[in-house]
């Protein structure tokens, strides 16, 4: 009978494929090179002003793609993962003049495709992979108008607050602050400018911990603390272990997050609370989070399972995974676990893992994560993360994953990454059967609709 069924799931991808087929065929005439330029943050639940701000700047461009430098992290050549299709024992994709037989799961990618079609949004993508392994799950992509892009393996999007996780954990390992390190602050909901910087009794009314800054996305918190205790060079640093600044070796070429620390105290500020100067790709942005589940320790993600020639034979099959390396410390990890948990437990996603009666979408399991939110002041292109790995702890009876989700709205917004994040949860969760947790369907959809903006 599953093997049945897995049968179905493989036929019913094989349609939903088939009307971005011709769409994606343009790919290949075409690379976006693009950055993410003057963007304004938005409070949790608001859509941030569209005009620039006088004291705004560019980010910087992101590097071209290039292949990882290390051998065993090499793309494997000729991957095409925009033409993703069904095959006798899975989900395939052509590679040079042979086939790749890949590691997502066909019912999860189906799951996620139909998501993010069924909100119509702009441009998405989705990430999910294994913690423990690396093999990536899904590997969605989706533009509603315009040739199918790889926009998981683009860096063009703003980091936005998900960087907010680099900068705590520079906070942790270098100037031993804590999650109960309490900061009290004022503004800086939606710009940093120098007064929010500026310690002031009589106007810093609300206070928190570090660890309720993120979840809530406290901007003024991180900019504080980054300018009362950190240096330039040693958020860069910390920066470049998490993998900015250079190419993520994965089975095809990656772009490279873009890395631009100011040394001008504001600035610097600014980008230490997400505003500018960086960006990242889903799968960046899901190697933060795998860094984070797992300990400390970095993973190479992977997709490809083996290659076939063109007469069948297995010409390559994917080698056991390399030694692992250590990002940062395990306590450092541990703590921003327990940060992160506070995103979804009562912070800026709550409302998306929870239903208008407080109850989760995901009971009993805890989830930790990260969101980011910015505007694009010229293009106003609206930009939303979700990253985050779960359950929280180790579970040997399932599989602990870790999801990155991109989602590029317009004004009109739709739906958020989070909500994004928490249906393909939804559906990998019940479809390793854990108590209490239902596929996502008309219900969820019922309830983005009435939070539509």
């Amino acid at each position: 009978m599953h093997t049945r069924m897995r049968r179905l799931w493989v036929l019913a991808l094989a349609c939903a494929l088939t009307g971005v087929a011709v769409l994606a065929i343009a790919l290949r005439l075409r690379q976006l090179h693009r950055t993410a330029r003057v963007a304004v943050q938005s409070p949790p639940g608001e859509v941030a002003p569209l005009a620039p701000l006088a004291h705004s700047e560019p980010a910087p461009k992101a590097e071209a793609p290039r292949e990882s430098r290390e051998v065993e992290g090499a793309p494997v050549a000729g991957l095409d993962l925009l033409h993703i299709r069904p095959g006798p024992d899975g989900l395939i994709a052509p590679a040079g003049g042979g086939t790749a037989a890949l590691t997502l799961d066909p019912e999860l990618q189906l799951a996620a495709t139909r998501i993010l079609a069924a909100h119509h949004l702009p441009e998405a993508a989705v990430v999910l992979m294994d913690v423990a392994t690396g093999r990536v799950l899904v590997y969605a992509n989706h533009v509603e108008d315009g040739p199918l892009r790889d926009l998981c393996a683009e860096a063009s999007a703003p980091s936005a607050s998900v960087f907010k996780i680099v900068t705590a954990a520079a906070l942790v390992e270098d100037a031993h602050l804590g999650v109960d390190t309490k900061e009290c602050y004022s503004g800086g909901e939606q710009r940093i400018v120098a007064s929010d910087l500026t310690p002031d009794p009589a106007r810093d009314r609300w206070c928190s911990t570090l660890a309720g800054a993120m979840g809530r996305s406290i901007n003024a918190i991180f900019a504080r603390l980054a300018k009362e205790h950190l240096e330039p060079q040693e958020l860069e640093v910390m920066a470049r272990r998490f993998g900015y600044g250079e190419a993520l070796p994965f089975d095809v070429p990656v772009q490279a997050s873009a890395l631009h620390v100011p040394s001008e105290s504001l600035d610097f500020a600014r980008t230490a609370a997400g505003f500018w100067n960086t960006t990242m790709s889903p799968l960046e942005a899901i190697e933060i989070s795998a860094i984070v589940a797992r300990g400390g320790e970095t993973v190479r993600p992977s997709i490809v399972a083996s290659v076939a020639s063109a007469s069948g034979a297995v010409v390559w099959s994917a080698p056991d995974a390399g030694p692992a390396h250590r990002a940062i410390a395990k306590e450092t990890a541990e703590q921003l676990a327990t940060m992160m948990s506070h995103t979804v437990s009562e912070g800026t996603s709550y409302r998306a893992f929870h239903d208008g009666h407080g109850s989760a979408f995901l009971p009993g399991i805890a989830v930790a994560g990260k969101t980011g939110t910015l505007t694009h002041a010229e293009t106003r292109q609206f930009y939303t993360w979700f990253t985050g790995f779960a359950p929280m702890k180790a579970d040997p009876e399932v599989p602990r994953v870790a999801i990155a989700v991109l989602v590029v709205n317009g004004p009109t917004w739709q739906v958020k990454a989070n909500v994004v994040a928490r249906d393909v949860l939804r559906a990998y969760f019940a479809a390793n059967d854990v108590e209490g947790v239902t596929r996502p369907g008309a219900a969820s959809t019922k309830t983005i609709a009435r939070h539509k903006r």
